[in-house]
């Protein structure tokens, strides 16, 4: 038998203010795409930022829809937009935020499974990790490299991708 241990490192801030600029305005950009989150259902809105290479900034918010499987949340639908309309513009950074107004949130909120399996999927496609911003208003900010750090045993299988 064999153990082994996965690690991961982030790097906490405690205010938006403690970023450097570029980090800071993307952070805003996803404070931004909250306002259009449609999220009448679990009252929970999320809002997401891309920031890519060109310097452009691509947004997403969550859209649910009274059938629950038909919603999608903000990641993908930021990652899917940069997939169809920029995929030639590499994602650099990409910041997310949420807001309820049920209950305060303490710490940020991280992506789900599927939105770290696309991202995890766009970085091997641009061959650059995505620099993710976690945060919260009010509470701390996590800045993460790459989405392996939250999903260690992401789903590849380069033969699928094979003709």
């Amino acid at each position: 038998m064999n153990n082994h241990e996965i690690k991961i490192s982030f790097d906490e801030y405690d205010a938006l203010t403690d970023l450097n600029d570029s980090d800071n305005a993307l952070c805003i950009e996803a404070k931004n795409a909250l306002k259009h989150s449609h999220s009448p259902y679990s009252k929970f809105s999320v809002g997401a930022a891309l920031r890519l290479q060109s310097g452009k900034i691509i947004y997403g918010s969550n859209q649910e829809n009274v059938a629950y499987p038909s919603g999608l949340c903000a990641e993908r639908v930021a990652l899917f937009h940069w997939g169809a309309n920029y995929p030639n513009d590499p994602i650099e950074s990409m910041a997310i935020t949420a807001h309820t107004d049920a209950f305060k949130l303490n710490q940020p909120v991280t992506p789900c499974g599927s939105c770290l399996q696309v991202m995890a999927e766009y970085e091997k496609k641009q061959d650059q990790k995505i620099r993710i911003l976690l945060f919260c208003e009010g509470g701390p900010i996590w800045a993460v490299q790459g989405s392996e750090s939250f999903l260690p045993f992401l789903f590849f299988e380069d033969r699928l991708a094979k003709s």
